[in-house]
Formats: structure tokens, sequence, C-alpha cells
């Protein structure tokens, strides 16, 4: 792929990260209201919660936001094909 492809793709790979970190935040939330009963997900420096509560809530964050980014990384990528014929990842 050009250079000038390769430059054309940022703009897109960082808004894509960007709705993907947005969009997961959202599923995130849901997710752990709906398997724990709780409105907000437990943080690291929270006092009140365990450290089991914490590390399954980080596990969650993690595997929800890869997902979520791979999704919009690829459907970006795909789109970007269409549009100019140039694969942004070769």
């Amino acid at each position: 792929m050009s250079k000038s492809a390769k430059i054309a793709y940022k703009p897109i790979g960082l808004l894509g990260g960007l709705l993907a970190g947005t969009v997961s935040g959202m599923v995130v939330t849901r997710v752990w209201a709906a398997a724990a009963g709780e409105d907000e997900t437990p943080s690291a420096l929270r006092a009140d919660y365990n450290f089991g509560k914490v590390v399954a809530a980080a596990a969650l964050q993690g595997a929800v936001f890869a997902a979520t980014k791979t999704a919009f990384e690829r459907a970006g990528a795909v789109g970007f094909h269409r549009l100019t014929g140039a694969w942004p990842g070769d």
C-alpha cells in the first residue's frame, strides 16, 4: 500500500478507536449491571469492592474493549478497501 493511503487511513483508525472505547464502556456497564446487579463497575482503587470483583470487572472490560476495537478496526479497513482498493494493513 502506498504511503499516502496509509496516511489517509489514520483518521479512520483513530475514529474507530474512539468509537470502540465509547461503545465498549456502554456494553460493559450493561453487562456488569445484569451480571452483578450493580450500576457501576468496580475500580481498583475503591475500597468497598473485594479483589475478585475488581479483577473480574477488569477482565470483562478488557475482553469487551478488545472485541469492540477489533470489530471497528475491521469494519474501517473493509470500508477503506472498498473506497480506495488498498488494504490499510498491508
